[in-house]
Parts: C-alpha cells; sequence; structure tokens
C-alpha cells in the first residue's frame, strides 16, 4: 500500500497541486473498487463451497445408441478407462457403461469428437438423444436392486432429525458376529457412491450402514443449510455408530469417499464413541481443506488472496453470515498433515496421482509422517473416487486385505 502511494504522488507532483488530489482520490477510488471486487469474489467462492448442490445439469452428450452401445461427445470423462454410468431424464433413469470401444478424436472441432462404448443395462427409464448425466458411481438406485443384496431401510436419530439409512446383512453372520462398517458419501453425492463396496463389506461378514446425512436431498437440513466441511456432520455419523452399538456392534468400521473422508476424520477426534472404530478406509479423501480450497481456486482462475479471504470469511464470527453458515467453519482444524500426531486409527488411504478433485499431495504426506498407522495405496490414471472403476478387483483385494 505505501509503495502504491508513494508512486501516486509521484506522479501527482509532476501535474501540480490541483491535479495531485484527482490522483490521490482516483487512486484511492481504484483500491476501494478493487477491494470491493476482491471481496466479492471471495464471498462468491466461500458460498460455492458450503452450498449442496441439490440439483446438478448435464453434463454430457448422448450422440448415438444402439442395443449394445453408446456413442458420446469426447471428454475427458467419457474417454476415462473403467465402468460409469449415465443419469437419464434428469435423474430420473439410469444406464451402465462399460469399457472404451472406439473414439474419433481426429482433427476436427471439439464437438464432433466422439467416443463409443459398451452399454451394460438401461437399469430404469430409456436413452435418449440428447443431454445426459455422468455417473461415476457406475451403479443406481438401492443395494437390492444395484449389487443384488437384501437390505432395510432404517433411520438414524440425529440432532438435526431421523436421518434415512440402508442396513446391509451380512452373508454369513457368525462369519464376524458383532462387526459392522458405516459408509460416508462425499460432498453434494448421493448414497449410491457407497454401493461398490458393499459385495466386499457382504463377503467379509460386515453389517453394513449406509446413513445420509444433513443436508441430502430427502434428509433433513442444518440450521443454516449448509456444508460445514465436516465440521458438523460429524454428529451424523456419530449418530450412526450409535445406532450401531445399540444394534450389536461390538466393532466398527468407517469408510469414506473425497468430503466423507473428511467427516470421517472429524468423527474420530470428536466424538465420544470413536472408541468403538477399530479400523478407517477413505477413498480420495480431503486429508486438507486448505489445499483442496487452493487447488479449485487455481483450477477457476480465482486469485489466491480472494481464496484465503475466502477462507477468512468462512471462519470468523463476524464475517460468516457474508457465506450463510451459522457457525464458523476454521480450515486449519481439518489440516490432517499438520495433526498427524492425533491419529490413533489404523487407515488405509487409496489415492489416484490423477485426482483431479481433491489433490493426492496430502494424502502422500500423512502416511509418511505416521508410517505405523496409515497404508496407502496410490494409483496413477483413475479422475476423483474412480479407482474402483477402474480395476474392481485391485480396489476389493485392497480392502479386502486391510479389513482382514
Amino acid at each position: 500500500m505505501s509503495a502504491l502511494t508513494h508512486t501516486v504522488r509521484q506522479a501527482a507532483s509532476r501535474l501540480g497541486p490541483r491535479a495531485g488530489t484527482v490522483v490521490i482520490v482516483g487512486g484511492v477510488g481504484v483500491l476501494f473498487t478493487s477491494a470491493l471486487a476482491s471481496l466479492a469474489t471471495a464471498t462468491y467462492f466461500a458460498r460455492r463451497v458450503v452450498t449442496p448442490e441439490s440439483e446438478k445439469k448435464d453434463d454430457t452428450w448422448l450422440v448415438e445408441f444402439d442395443d449394445s452401445t453408446v456413442t458420446l461427445r469426447a471428454a475427458p470423462h467419457t474417454l476415462s478407462p473403467g465402468r460409469y454410468g449415465l443419469w437419464l431424464d434428469g435423474g430420473q433413469g439410469h444406464a451402465r457403461l462399460g469399457e472404451v470401444i472406439s473414439s474419433d478424436l481426429g482433427p476436427r472441432r471439439a464437438a464432433d469428437r466422439t467416443v463409443v462404448r459398451d452399454l451394460e443395462g438401461v437399469d430404469v427409464g430409456v436413452l435418449e438423444r440428447g443431454t445426459v448425466r455422468w455417473n461415476s458411481y457406475y451403479y443406481a438406485g438401492d443395494p437390492e436392486a444395484a449389487v443384488g443384496l437384501d437390505f432395510e431401510d432404517v433411520h438414524v436419530t440425529s440432532d438435526v432429525g431421523e436421518l434415512p439409512a440402508w442396513r446391509v446383512p451380512p452373508r454369513d453372520a457368525a462369519a464376524r458376529p458383532g462387526q459392522w462398517a458405516v459408509l460416508v458419501h462425499g460432498r453434494s453425492a448421493r448414497r449410491e457412491e457407497t454401493l461398490r463396496a458393499l459385495p466386499v463389506l457382504h463377503e467379509l461378514g460386515f453389517t453394513s450402514l449406509v446413513p445420509m446425512y444433513r443436508n441430502d436431498q430427502g434428509a433433513p437440513p442444518s440450521a443454516d443449510g449448509r456444508y460445514n466441511l465436516g465440521l458438523s456432520e460429524w454428529r451424523d455419523i456419530e449418530a450412526a455408530i450409535r445406532y450401531a452399538v445399540g444394534h450389536g456392534a461390538k466393532d466398527v468400521v468407517l469408510l469414506g469417499w473425497s468430503m466423507g473422508g473428511a467427516v470421517v476424520l472429524q468423527s474420530l477426534d470428536r466424538s465420544e464413541l470413536s472408541g468403538w472404530v477399530s479400523k478407517v478406509v477413505l477413498d480420495c479423501p480431503v486429508i486438507d481443506w486448505g489445499v483442496v480450497l487452493a487447488h479449485h481456486a487455481d483450477l477457476n482462475r480465482i486469485p489466491r488472496s480472494a481464496e484465503l479471504l475466502a477462507r477468512m470469511l468462512m471462519g470468523r464470527r463476524a464475517t460468516r453470515h457474508l457465506v450463510g453458515v451459522s457457525e464458523p467453519i476454521d480450515i486449519t482444524v481439518t489440516n490432517w498433515v499438520d495433526r498427524a500426531q492425533e491419529l490413533e486409527h489404523p487407515i488405509l488411504l487409496i489415492h489416484a496421482t490423477t485426482d483431479d478433485v481433491v489433490p493426492y499431495g496430502p494424502s502422500a504426506e500423512l502416511a509418511a509422517r505416521r508410517p505405523d498407522l496409515v497404508r496407502l495405496e496410490l494409483w496413477d490414471g483413475p479422475l476423483h473416487c474412480r479407482e474402483w472403476n477402474t480395476d474392481q478387483v485391485r480396489w476389493e483385494d485392497q480392502v479386502r486385505g486391510f479389513l482382514t
């Protein structure tokens, strides 16, 4: 600020007293306008981070299809190896896709480049040309419809109300009596994100509990209707653990995807029931929200100064109303690299070095700081939380080996 003022005054002195006054006032006006712009950018960015995405837009173009294949407009996600899904008709329908068969990426405009994939089935609805939405879960529906497992709809009682949950019994209850698993999905995701883990848990003898948490569609909202990045959602996972213990659990394993990992870590730290937890499995978890926010600021060409201001707005009681949160969100307490020595539970970290949403660096740093507790499995190639999609056998072997 002082250097800028000195420069303005030098320029003003060359133009005379009156001009100097005009230039100084103009300089202050520019600074004020710049500060307002930075505040607006920071507020917008912070609100985007904490606001649930209740309605997601279609992001894929279905060009053509037949009984065994679909042709899609080429994009990084539609070209990804592995198995995925398509939400149809605004999310009311669903189709499952297999591997890439061919692609046409010749020297044409991007809108004309296509990829052909296996069509493995249409679960609900019908295929139609036009816009659809990519589904990285592959599965859709409840555990029985998606993976053929019996389940029961139950409710978990938390401080915000009754949270819908799936309860999936094990294949052999006598194999691991009293062993439960609680599965936690990511930010603005659906419970279907966790379906991929149910078969291996079922095989191992776990009773699985898949709860919604506050601000999910179909679940009670929080008082402010905003995500707290794990700093309030942990209470819902504590409620799920309490439900499990109340129904015979002697030991609980927690599994979390993306922001679900951040929720799990806060549960371990803050819940009085964390002693019931024996092991933790995290897939592409948020180990440090500061790194994730900086990454997305860069992706969206938001200046780092505005990103840092956004953290301040979220974390200060005096400014939290600008973001819309009822309680301050202290990003520093979400940094588990710095807090590594506080961890007490064995953790399996599955993370892709090519993760485009949550950088893998903090996972690697945490594993390096706590090799006594943390087992790191790095993958190369998959996008965010898509390791299972690219190699189901490898993913299940890693989870099975850790839990047994």
